[in-house]
């Protein structure tokens, strides 16, 4: 098995870096379970793709299976972890702590998969009394003290829509250079700052479509 090498480094495309997670997160599985190697066929099966385009995604990575044997799980877990940047610890913050938030803050992945959430930070002056996954919530005026200290450079939006556009423009302000946004709102952001948008609403309309397709008998129309 050969890793590559910086010299031989090209991008990867992004519907493939939108996928190393899933194949990390099935080799973490099948590691937990015991299997110390798979076949491509087998790794794309609990990844949920079919092994041909798993073949072509790690192909972007390097070489790292052996003809006959397959894959060392930990060996390509740790590649995959390694090209994504999860073997080093993330500092994140976030703000808004209502419900979302305080569901966020206690997500147990974070910390699992490379991310250390080390502050939680709201514009209600009633929530600084609250203490949430061991935390103090903190005011968000101490967003630039926090991204200074802690060099942070990840930042998690789960505010009301209202509130985030502002609230990703003093992250950007203060340094943050990625953010993941569950506000229901497009943001704008400068060049050289990533945003993913998590839209839980769009993903529940999108089974709703697929649900009602499968309620429609064939050859019937939907009627408005």
């Amino acid at each position: 098995m050969t890793a590559r090498t910086p010299d031989s480094a090209r991008d990867i495309p992004e519907a493939t870096v939108a996928r190393l997670p899933v194949y990390l997160r099935a080799l973490t599985g099948l590691a937990e379970d015991g299997t110390t190697t798979c076949s491509s066929e087998e790794l794309a099966a609990s990844a949920g793709v079919n092994s041909a385009k798993l073949r072509k995604d790690l192909s972007y990575l390097g070489s790292y299976g052996t003809r006959g044997v397959g894959y060392d799980v930990e060996y390509l877990r740790y590649q995959i972890a390694r090209e994504i940047g999860v073997t080093q610890d993330w500092p994140v913050v976030i703000v808004g702590i209502g419900n979302l938030g305080h569901a966020l803050a206690n997500y147990s992945g974070f910390r699992s998969r490379g991310f250390r959430v080390v502050a939680l930070l709201d514009a209600d002056p009633d929530r600084h009394d609250e203490v949430v996954a061991g935390l103090d919530v903190r005011s968000f005026e101490d967003l630039e003290s926090i991204v200074a200290g802690d060099a942070v450079s990840i930042g998690v939006i789960a505010t009301p829509a209202v509130a985030a556009q502002s609230v990703a423009d003093r992250m950007v302000a203060a340094g943050i250079t990625s953010i993941l946004n569950f506000a229901p709102t497009v943001l704008t952001v400068p060049a050289g700052v990533d945003v993913r948008k998590v839209d839980l609403s769009i993903e529940l309309q999108i089974l709703a479509y697929h649900e009602q397709r499968k309620s429609i008998a064939p050859g019937s129309e939907v009627v408005s």
